[in-house]
């Protein structure tokens, strides 16, 4: 790792399921300090719902641009642990990306391609020659994370691996058509609000409505622009399409679940 690559403060960002009732998200933070107390570290969240892995690409995919050149993403979400999934760290283009190779990364890199990957053999930089079956966030990605912001280059991590191996989530993309745009729901967030895989650049200048459920629901700018309770399609701020109601939630109201069909239609 080239020393332009290392931040002036070394920032380690921590995404996970565990919740904040458990002491897990704790416990990775002590490992990171005990080897460099110096590292910030930043949750992105701990609410990720248990094993969805949809909802952790999406989340690290909308957050890792807001961070300096060279933070290390630890991104734990992990149905298969102490499987034969590997565990790895990746360098792009933004900074380093640790986990499991479990396709939590894929939004991440389809924006962003990798640089090069390893699959974390060298067991110098876990915590444990014997790591937990059921914590290796605890054994092996939250220090080989401490390493790498402290400046250990990523070659020293382990074996390095085929970029093109590295797993993908199987997300539906959107097809545009001569009509408008056909896609899916890829995340709901805490408020409810569908999040289409449709990107706010295909509705822009344009007069449009997403056609979803059996309804018609007009194209807005803000929140504001229809009555409490009434629903709205609109771009969000991580810049896709998104159903939303005002003042309410649309995934209730709606009784969509993720990967259900939207229609985006030119008026």
């Amino acid at each position: 790792m080239s020393e332009d690559r290392i931040s002036e403060q070394p920032l380690v960002t921590l995404l996970s399921d565990f919740g904040d009732r458990d002491v897990y998200v704790g416990v990775m933070k002590g490992v990171i300090a005990q080897i460099n107390a110096q590292i910030m570290m930043v949750d992105l969240t701990h609410q990720i719902p248990p094993q969805d892995m949809a909802a952790a690409r999406f989340s690290l995919m909308n957050a890792y641009l807001y961070f300096p050149i060279g933070t290390v993403h630890l991104a734990v979400v992990d149905p298969g642990v102490g499987s034969r999934r590997r565990a790895i760290a990746v360098e792009f283009a933004q900074g380093f990306l640790v986990g499991p190779d479990n396709g939590i990364f894929s939004g991440v890199l389809s924006q962003s391609p990798a640089m090069a990957a390893v699959e974390l053999t060298n067991l110098n930089f876990w915590r444990t020659p014997q790591p937990s079956k059921t914590f290796h966030g605890r054994d092996i990605f939250a220090p080989v994370a401490a390493h790498l912001a402290s400046g250990i280059p990523l070659k020293q991590l382990g074996q390095e691996i085929d970029l093109a191996s590295l797993v993908k989530l199987d997300i539906r993309e959107c097809k545009q058509t001569t009509t408008g745009v056909v896609g899916c729901i890829q995340y709901i967030d805490g408020f409810g609000n569908l999040v289409s895989n449709i990107p706010g650049s295909y509705v822009d200048g344009k007069s449009w409505y997403v056609q979803a459920a059996g309804l018609s629901i007009p194209g807005c700018e803000t929140y504001s622009n229809v009555k409490v309770g009434e629903l709205m399609a609109l771009v969000g701020s991580h810049g896709w399409v998104e159903i939303a109601v005002n003042s309410g939630n649309a995934r209730l109201q709606l009784q969509l679940n993720l990967e259900d069909a939207l229609h985006v239609w030119f008026c």
